[in-house]
């Protein structure tokens, strides 16, 4: 007697208390409804590509752990112009602005899990659905908020200050006080040579700001690393708190 074949067993829905993506936790539960179906949980590794330059945008992805840097990439190198957590989405910009393309390198810098949904599916939800299309307009804006603090910073601010400011914003996107990165890494990031970091860094240590270990920075003093960042930090930040969050409260 021949065996019937297994049933796939069904997909269990992503509940969205369960979710930790600060954009999906905004959404109404309207609107979550309609993405729902199709959120898949992906693992993003170390230097993982999630979008390449200039290629066919097939998925956006909303980061739970982790984050994942934006990057120019030029003839003499890469800097970074952003970077996005579980604050955000990767990839809403091209996908919802009517491209499908980017000209940066979208790429994970520090491992986690994302939720993955197709780009055919968002562009969908957000035609049907008004406050969707609202939300993730204002997060493109912030996007666009923080893209011009970093020109700023890199045209105002030495490494000291580029740099506290960077390790802030990744300081924003994890749970502890612990950046995982090297140094090489840090002066790939900021465009700048690996000595200025390396000095940069023994300067916020001597100011107990921070304390290094090996492939990895940890936070000690972060009001400390607000006041040297000055005004390099915080715009997006409280655009963010304004847009997505409607808080008014100052930076803490």
């Amino acid at each position: 007697m021949r065996s019937r074949p297994k049933q796939a067993s069904p997909v269990s829905l992503l509940q969205q208390s369960d979710v930790r993506n600060k954009l999906l936790l905004a959404l109404s539960p309207d609107d979550f409804a309609s993405l729902q179906p199709a959120l898949r949980v992906q693992s993003m590794l170390l230097r993982q590509v999630l979008i390449a330059p200039h290629t066919a945008i097939e998925a956006a992805y909303f980061p739970e752990e982790g984050f994942v840097s934006v990057t120019l990439d030029g003839e003499n190198g890469r800097v970074e112009i952003g970077i996005v957590g579980r604050e955000g989405v990767v990839g809403a910009s091209p996908i919802l602005l009517g491209d499908g393309r980017s000209p940066h390198t979208h790429f994970v810098q520090m491992g986690g899990r994302t939720l993955r949904v197709d780009a055919d599916v968002l562009r969908t939800a957000v035609e049907g659905r008004p406050a969707l299309r609202l939300l993730l307009h204002r997060y493109i804006q912030i996007q666009y908020v923080q893209t011009a603090q970093t020109a700023f910073t890199n045209a105002r601010g030495n490494t000291v200050t580029r740099l506290a400011r960077w390790l802030l914003m990744c300081h924003d996107r994890i749970d502890d006080n612990m950046v995982t990165v090297t140094q090489d890494f840090m002066s790939f990031m900021l465009g700048v040579e690996r000595p200025g970091v390396t000095a940069s860094l023994r300067a916020l240590q001597k100011d107990s700001f921070v304390r290094k270990h090996r492939g990895k920075v940890e936070i000690l003093d972060r009001d400390g690393l607000l006041d040297l960042a000055g005004d390099s930090y915080g715009g997006a930040e409280v655009e963010y708190a304004r847009l997505i969050e409607g808080r008014s409260e100052p930076l803490e």
